[in-house]
């Protein structure tokens, strides 16, 4: 059995516009890249990050956090070393917190012979990604393990369903160069909403689900539609109604806030789209006065995999 492995761990998108909380989808173009290393000595250790300045001691270090948790339930008899390269700005929307929470799991499991599903593993992942937004959530860490589409069924126990992915479906994304923390984008949302907006959401979310099953990109497009979160935290992302606009008139089948921003996604039939939906992106933010990067990736329908 190996002593090492070196794995790609994929940035993701959460909520999907109207699945606050429950979906998200794997990116393939975008991610971290992590080693983990089997020891004679006990214990978690972190021993190199590279790309942002985060923390060296486990219990502070969402990789380590996660690993932790699932180290200490399995007790097995070695320790094991965890080498973080970091391409996912932090706070960037796009599952930094949880690339690096499920890439410590999934490599220790493979490590050990695969003792736990991928279920198991997004329930330990849970606890590393809960330092970074102070709440157990999965719907960044569950497409991380499963690739492609996840819904989360249920968080306590822990369920996440499978969804297809259409086989033209692809993603763009544009990161402002700004910082917006999990926990302060979620501080912001009303306790309550109305009744209609619930109405509205719960059907937009059964409606993409069906259309993710059937392949019906004009139902994507009509299901792409956040009535209850969006309009609280865009506030937070300059220019969002531009790029937004911008986009469906460049073809995008939907386009919203990539979990809890800054970055935007916008999903689209076909590259050629998804490519013209960049340009748009770019167009906006060209303008203003904040550095960007954008991504065009096909949906990644694997999740984190050995390099």
């Amino acid at each position: 059995m190996k002593n090492e492995i070196k794995i790609f761990s994929p940035a993701t998108v959460a909520n999907v516009a109207c699945g606050f909380d429950v979906l998200g989808f794997c990116l393939d173009t975008i991610g971290d890249e992590m080693v983990i290393r089997k020891t004679e000595e006990k214990g978690i250790r972190i021993t190199k990050i590279e790309g942002y300045d985060l923390p060296y001691e486990a219990e502070e270090n969402v990789a380590g956090v996660s690993a932790l948790a699932m180290y200490n339930e399995l007790n097995p008899d070695c320790g094991f070393e965890i080498e973080i390269y970091k391409n996912i700005k932090p706070g960037s929307g796009i599952g930094s917190s949880s690339a690096s929470a499920a890439g410590s799991v999934y490599g220790m499991n493979e490590l050990l012979g695969r003792p736990l599903d991928k279920t198991k593993l997004t329930f330990y992942a849970m606890k590393g990604e809960a330092l970074a937004s102070q709440c157990e959530h999965a719907d960044n860490l569950a497409p991380a393990i499963f690739g492609g589409f996840t819904l989360v069924k249920n968080a306590c126990p822990l369920q996440v369903l499978e969804l297809p992915t259409p086989s033209d479906l692809y993603a763009t994304l544009i990161h402002p160069q700004i910082e917006i923390k999990t926990s302060e984008s979620r501080a912001i949302l009303p306790k309550e909403i109305p009744l209609q907006n619930a109405i509205t959401q719960w059907a937009n979310v059964g409606s993409l689900v069906h259309g993710l099953h059937t392949s019906d990109y004009k139902l994507i497009k009509d299901a792409l539609n956040d009535v209850v979160i969006e309009p609280y935290r865009k506030q937070l992302i300059p220019h969002f109604d531009d790029v937004k606009n911008t986009v469906l008139e460049a073809g995008a089948l939907g386009c919203a806030i990539s979990g809890s921003g800054p970055s935007i996604f916008a999903l689209s039939k076909g590259e050629n789209t998804a490519k013209k939906v960049e340009q748009a992106m770019h167009n906006v933010y060209s303008k203003s006065n904040i550095h960007f990067e954008t991504y065009v990736s096909k949906i990644n329908t694997q999740g984190i995999k050995t390099l």
